[in-house]
């Protein structure tokens, strides 16, 4: 009996030996895990609040929640919208077959006939001296924009006009000088004609039509070429081959100043019937649409959904 309390202090030395043992070393990549583990599984936190920590900086990346996220979609809303693209202006060729061929034959005399004389002229006749004649034939073409104007309702550009032909067929010694349109005077050129008249009063083009000798045109503007006549004082010459050949003196004299213009578009284009006829029509529109239509107060611009409001002077 005696033995018994012996061999129970035997056992309790043994089991507490057993409990203080040496603990096995901790495994690495546990260790690594759990140091690495969100904050989870921290009370009162969830998945999507948790950050981790970056490998390089140690800092957290900002990871966007609900709210950050709809900013940021209202943030890639958040920006100027681009007007609207203006439609390209367009317009029916039913008689193409006849218009190219109109232009060959206008091609052709450009390179052939017109250009080789405007180029000998112009080895003769200084630039100063053609620009002065330039001058003088755009004077004559007053009373044509001032007309115009006059029909547009356009008196602030039709009084331009009037003072502008005072100013230059007096100073300017019959227009050979332009002293109205200098900075000082600052009366500039009102570039109308009965065509655009027609235009601002909502008359169409029609479709696109190729002269003789005249280039490009539509129904609309062969009228008001007809105007043009009867307004400009060079048609009233007599007899008739004289103010034909003034008209040609100035096509002369006009082609000497620009030579090299045509021959731009030309090599520039693939078709250059198509490239021609695209730049007229365009060119006409725009200034029609510079002076509105009779009866609002601004153009209409293609592809704008709504007219842009813009008062007329």
């Amino acid at each position: 009996m005696r033995r018994i309390p012996l061999v129970l202090a035997l056992l309790v030395l043994f089991a507490s030996g057993c409990a203080h043992g040496p603990q096995p070393a901790p495994d690495p990549l546990a260790a690594g895990q759990a140091a690495g583990a969100p904050a989870a599984a921290a009370p009162g936190l969830s998945p999507a609040d948790v950050r981790p920590v970056s490998d390089e900086t140690g800092a957290a990346p900002q990871q966007a929640g609900p709210a950050e996220a709809a900013e940021g979609e209202e943030d890639d809303l958040d920006y100027e919208a681009e007007p609207p693209s203006t439609a390209a202006v367009t317009i029916a060729d039913p008689l193409e077959p006849f218009n190219r061929a109109m232009f060959t034959f206008n091609d052709r005399l450009y390179f052939w006939v017109l250009k080789p004389v405007a180029e000998g002229y112009s080895a003769v006749v200084p630039e100063p001296a053609r620009v002065s004649v330039g001058n003088f034939f755009s004077n004559l073409r007053s009373p044509i924009r001032f007309v115009n104007c006059l029909l547009q309702a356009h008196f602030i550009g039709a009084a331009t006009e009037l003072f502008r032909f005072m100013i230059n067929s007096t100073i300017g010694l019959a227009g050979l000088f332009d002293p109205a349109g200098s900075e000082e005077v600052g009366l500039l050129r009102q570039d109308e004609d009965f065509g655009q008249t027609l235009g601002v009063y909502g008359i169409g083009h029609g479709f696109y039509l190729v002269w003789p000798f005249l280039g490009p045109s539509s129904p609309r503007d062969t009228v008001g070429m007809v105007g043009d006549f009867f307004a400009y004082p060079v048609s009233y010459l007599d007899p008739w081959y004289v103010w034909t050949a003034v008209r040609g003196y100035k096509a002369i004299n006009d082609t000497s100043l620009t030579i090299g213009d045509y021959e731009a578009i030309k090599g520039a284009a693939l078709d250059p019937y198509v490239a021609v006829r695209n730049a007229y029509i365009q060119y006409r529109h725009m200034k029609v649409q510079e002076r509105g239509t009779i009866g609002t107060t601004e153009p209409d611009i293609p592809g704008a959904g709504s007219p842009a409001r813009r008062v007329r002077p």
